[in-house]
C-alpha cells in the first residue's frame, strides 16, 4: 500500500485506508496537539502502525500520548502494540471483547484452523495473516481507559458511543474546532461472516450522525474505509430518503 499522512482539516491529518478492500486495512486519524497528538484506531499490525508512526515523524506532529478505538475489530486495533507510550481509549463493551480477544493464540496456524472450521471467516482471517509478517511481540491490547457514553479529552475532542449493527461498541470522534466527524465502521452493515442478504448501510445511525441538534454540523464525516465524505455525500448513502 502507497499511503501518505496528510492534513485533512484544521488539527487532523488523515492517513488514508487500503484501496485493496481484500487487505482489509482502515485510515487512521492523527489529531495534532502540543501536549501529545491524540490516534483514531491503531492500524491493522503492528508493521502498519510503524508506518504510521514514520509518517507523523516525517509531517513534524507532536508523538501520539493516546489512541481512541472505534471498534474492538481486529483491523483497528491490532497496531496498538506498537504504540507502546501511549494511553489506549475504548468504550467498556469492547474492552470486554477484546479482553477475551487477548487470550486467543494467535498465529498462522491458529488463523488456519479456524478459517478451516468456519468458512465465512476466510476473508477476515485471510487479511490478518497478510498482515501479520510474524507474531514476535504481538498482543492485543483492551483499552487502559474505558467509558459508557461520552468522554471529553484534552482540547475538546468528544468521544461517543453510537454502537449499531456493525459493533455493539461503535464509537465516533468529534473535533469540532477542526469540523471532523471521525464516525469509524459505525454504519456499515455488519461484518461479513454475519452479514445477511440485504444487509446494508444503516440509515438510522447515518440521520444520527446527520443530526445538528446531536453531534453538531462538520465539514467533513470520516469513516475507516472510505475517501472523507461531506454531509452531502454522507447523505447519498441514504436508500430511504427523508422526509
Amino acid at each position: 500500500m502507497q499511503a501518505t499522512l496528510r492534513k485533512l482539516a484544521g488539527r487532523v491529518w488523515w492517513y488514508p485506508h487500503d484501496d485493496d478492500h481484500d487487505n482489509i486495512q482502515g485510515g487512521v486519524a492523527v489529531i495534532a496537539d502540543e501536549s501529545g497528538s491524540t490516534l483514531v484506531d491503531a492500524g491493522n499490525s503492528p508493521a502498519a502502525a510503524l508506518r504510521i508512526s514514520a509518517a507523523i515523524q516525517a509531517a513534524g506532529l507532536p508523538a501520539p500520548r493516546r489512541l481512541v478505538y472505534t471498534h474492538h475489530h481486529w483491523d483497528h486495533v491490532w497496531g496498538a502494540c506498537a504504540w507502546p507510550d501511549v494511553e489506549v481509549i475504548g468504550h467498556q463493551s469492547g474492552a470486554r471483547l477484546l479482553e477475551a480477544e487477548a487470550r486467543r493464540p494467535w498465529s498462522h496456524r491458529y488463523l488456519r484452523e479456524q478459517a478451516a472450521a468456519n468458512p465465512r471467516l476466510v476473508p477476515s482471517f485471510r487479511a490478518r495473516a497478510w498482515a501479520m509478517a510474524d507474531w514476535d511481540g504481538f498482543a492485543v491490547v483492551p483499552p487502559h481507559t474505558e467509558f459508557a457514553d461520552t468522554l471529553t479529552l484534552r482540547g475538546g475532542i468528544e468521544v461517543h458511543h453510537v454502537g449499531g449493527r456493525h459493533a455493539e461498541d461503535s464509537t465516533v470522534v468529534a473535533v469540532p474546532d477542526s469540523g471532523v466527524l471521525l464516525t469509524g465502521d459505525c454504519f456499515y452493515p455488519p461484518p461479513h461472516h454475519l452479514r445477511q442478504p440485504g444487509d446494508t448501510h444503516d440509515d438510522q445511525l447515518i440521520r444520527s450522525l446527520l443530526d445538528e441538534d446531536t453531534f453538531g454540523r462538520f465539514d467533513w464525516y470520516v469513516d475507516s474505509h472510505h475517501q472523507p465524505r461531506t454531509d452531502r455525500d454522507l447523505r447519498d448513502l441514504l436508500t430511504t430518503p427523508s422526509g
